[in-house]
């Protein structure tokens, strides 16, 4: 009898330990959710402050803080570094509100997620070499901030977005000149001559013009290509005064 007693109270004991937790939420008005939100995402607890932003345009799907929720929690997203829902957050901004006075953030935040995406602590102790990085991750970021600049030339983040597309560039001729090089170490020189021709008719003012060159006249010799090896050495000869 005391055994079937000591049964019935550990089932109690379950039972109760398998209630239902109280949501203190549950009573939160809309201006509640969103101070909250935007505490927790100031104290850096970003999956708090998504979930937040997230419940509150749940139940209050309407207004400018279900507005302004849908552009906060894609940058909490990014800080806590889920890039794909940062990137699906934005586009869905911009997509149901491409008339809203914060879609130019939006444009540029998208551009952020981009330039940092895969970024891992490493690059917080080392320089971090972008152009070893998937290229169209560069494309991507630079493209953002270009729609950026070409929508709202008056953007306040107009100033960072150019910067940031100047080194991009860069970056983004290193990875075509690593392949280049890569083609010449494999003594596939068309590939070589042709790589070396893209990068010269659209990365003009790069750190890599001149290693190009280089690169291209060598291809053209390794080819018989007289003519063109002749027209490059002459633009090296009236840029860098050297013979290569």
């Amino acid at each position: 009898m005391r055994f079937i007693l000591y049964i019935f109270i550990a089932i109690g004991l379950v039972g109760c330990g398998a209630e239902k937790e109280i949501d203190v939420t549950a009573d939160w008005t809309v201006e509640q959710f969103y101070n909250e939100a935007r505490n927790e995402l100031a104290n850096e607890n970003y999956l708090t402050a998504i979930e937040y932003y997230e419940t509150l345009e749940s139940r209050f799907p309407f207004g400018k803080y279900a507005t302004q929720a849908q552009i906060d929690v894609a940058y909490a997203y990014f800080k806590f570094d889920e890039p794909d829902s940062a990137l699906t957050a934005l586009e869905r901004f911009i997509k149901l509100h491409p008339r809203h006075e914060s879609v130019d953030y939006a444009y540029y935040l998208k551009g952020l997620v981009n330039f940092e995406r895969g970024g891992t602590i490493l690059d917080v102790l080392s320089e971090r070499d972008l152009s070893d990085y998937d290229k169209k991750l560069l494309q991507n970021a630079y493209n953002d901030f270009r729609l950026l600049i070409q929508r709202f030339p008056n953007s306040k983040y107009g100033a960072d977005a150019r910067k940031r597309m100047i080194y991009l560039r860069n970056e983004l001729a290193r990875a075509d000149f690593k392949i280049a090089s890569y083609y010449a170490e494999r003594e596939a020189w068309i590939a070589v001559a042709n790589r070396t021709r893209y990068i010269l008719q659209n990365y003009q003012g790069s750190s890599v013009i001149r290693p190009a060159l280089q690169l291209q006249l060598q291809a053209y010799r390794q080819l018989g290509l007289e003519e063109l090896e002749r027209d490059t050495q002459r633009i090296l000869d009236l840029n860098y005064g050297q013979k290569s």
